[in-house]
């Protein structure tokens, strides 16, 4: 007994049980290019635009903050420098 089934010596003696389409047929499928005819709202292109400059504006943030840090320390510089220069005559002035 091969399967289940009395007298079959092999896979060709086995009845045929083939899928086939539901009854009615299938759905027809479509393949034409759906392109819309309208593109992005204007409230879409405005917001992709505010976004962009935000994200533009975090990029170059650092770099703004490093060359204002480096003014800065040149312009505190400069003021420790005028300050030992006013008070060199007075004892005991420590420019710190």
């Amino acid at each position: 007994m091969i399967r289940k089934k009395p007298r079959m010596a092999s896979v060709k003696d086995m009845p045929l049980l083939q899928d086939g389409p539901p009854p009615g047929g299938f759905l027809p499928v479509r393949y034409a290019r759906r392109i819309s005819n309208t593109g992005p709202s204007a409230m879409a292109i405005f917001r992709a635009l505010k976004e962009e400059k935000y994200a533009a504006r975090r990029a170059i943030l650092p770099i703004l903050q490093a060359e204002e840090d480096e003014r800065f320390v040149s312009e505190w510089n400069k003021y420790l420098d005028y300050e030992a220069d006013v008070m060199k005559d007075v004892p005991g002035w420590k420019v710190v």
